[in-house]
């Protein structure tokens, strides 16, 4: 039986692309209070189904693929300029091919611009209706405001005309990092990317006897199995360590290991790595909200999402992403790694981060480590020295050593030079996660 806040998220999927929102309609039609409904909306804001607007409302909006997330719909980005919208609401739900900026004459523009772009432009209403007649949003910057048969045109054609008090730069430059951050964020992978669903799963019920347990693992070879209620919340989990000396007709809900470990579809690959090796644990029951099984995430799934990972280009590149793909293996009898500070790399003095240096030292400790044990690693302690800093330009060795290791942990020592003079050293703990 569904509970009262999935039935709302399930009403609001439901509606048309563009519709109006509010908490006081879903509150009326499913029979519920202000603050479920409400809560339910915040749930649907953030799986990316609806947009809160402000002087608008909240709207269904279409929910963007991870392979369309570099797209923005013009719900996102009224909210990003924090613009106000002026006519064609109805249009905010769609989602914006590229935009551009109208600083040249009318006929050139005209020429650039396509339906499903956004212009963005200042206080010229004959740009405005033009662009709009050619099925392009506008986007009025300085603060300006447009004539009113413009803004019914607007309406009638379902494009949104809005306005900001930026200038035109400044929009182009939100707009950019906004696409920016979200091609980042795609390159995260979660547990939603990468588990097992509940079709696929073998579970038990507390029902079930250690019987119904000998028949799963004969079928699939797994030891480990979920222990879900008649609700299909997870309430325990049975290995082959549970069933050792008792009786077959034992049911499992005597035996289980209760309260498991569990994670969310939103839980990031790193985080779940991190339960796994720190736990010692092959296999994580995947849950929603309410503690239902959704399906399972093990270590082999893992160890395939991290080292696809490792083969990604990176298309929004974050701090580690320009330290990776910089770092280059020095051929010889012992494993060393060289770089150049580049600019991305330095603070505001111009020479290497500390963030950057920690990033040096972690890379180059997980590349040893991959080479010499064929293990990824989970970062547990890092201690960082910093001698000297280091210029702009400047060519970096770094030199890691394995002081440690074990089956499931391991200690790094690493020194960086550049041009021969040791400029940093640094220590790193880590538990490893075997191929």
């Amino acid at each position: 039986m569904s509970t009262k806040h999935e039935r709302i998220i399930r009403h609001i999927a439901s509606l048309n692309i563009g519709e109006k929102i509010s908490v006081r309609q879903i509150a009326r039609e499913l029979q519920v209070s202000d603050g479920t409904a409400y809560r339910a909306i915040k749930e649907a804001e953030n799986q990316g189904i609806v947009s809160t607007i402000e002087r608008v409302g909240t709207i269904r909006i279409e929910q963007k693929r991870k392979d369309d997330i570099e797209r923005l719909t013009f719900a996102e980005v009224i909210n990003i300029v924090d613009g106000q919208v002026l006519g064609g609401r109805d249009g905010l739900h769609k989602t914006l091919n590229k935009f551009l900026i109208g600083a040249m004459e009318l006929d050139a523009m005209m020429r650039y611009t396509e339906a499903g772009s956004l212009l963005i432009i200042g206080n010229r209403t004959q740009a405005h209706e033009m662009a709009i007649r050619e099925g392009a949003a506008v986007l009025i910057t300085g603060g300006f405001d447009t004539e009113e048969h413009i803004k019914k045109l607007a309406d009638e054609n379902e494009l949104p005309i809005m306005s900001t008090s930026y200038d035109s730069f400044t929009v182009a430059s939100m707009i950019n990092r906004a696409i920016y951050d979200q091609l980042i964020k795609k390159d995260i992978v979660f547990v939603g990317d990468i588990f097992t669903p509940v079709e696929d799963v073998h579970f038990l019920y507390t029902n079930d006897t250690i019987e119904t347990w000998y028949a799963l693992n004969t079928d699939s070879l797994h030891t480990r199995f979920p222990v879900v209620d008649e609700l299909h919340r997870v309430c325990g989990i049975v290995t082959s360590q549970d069933i050792v000396g008792q009786p077959t007709t034992t049911a499992v809900e005597h035996i289980m290991t209760k309260s498991p470990l569990v994670v969310q579809e939103k839980t990031s690959l790193a985080y779940v790595a991190h339960m796994m090796v720190w736990e010692g644990i092959e296999v994580i029951p995947v849950v929603d909200d309410s503690e239902r099984l959704l399906g399972v995430v093990s270590r082999q799934d893992v160890l395939k999402a991290l080292q696809q990972i490792q083969k990604q280009p990176q298309v929004g590149e974050t701090i580690d992403d320009i330290v990776s793909s910089n770092l280059t293996e020095i051929r010889g009898r012992e494993t060393a790694f060289k770089t150049k500070v580049i600019p991305q790399m330095t603070n505001s003095l111009g020479t290497l981060s500390n963030g950057v240096l920690t990033s040096l030292i972690t890379e180059a400790s997980r590349r040893l480590l991959l080479i010499e044990k064929k293990c990824e690693i989970v970062a547990e302690n890092i201690t960082m020295y910093y001698i000297e800093p280091v210029q702009i330009d400047r060519k970096v060795t770094i030199h890691p050593r394995l002081l440690e290791a074990g089956r499931m942990y391991a200690k790094v020592d690493v020194d960086i030079y550049a041009e021969r003079k040791l400029v940093g050293k640094g220590l790193l703990s880590a538990q490893l996660i075997s191929r």
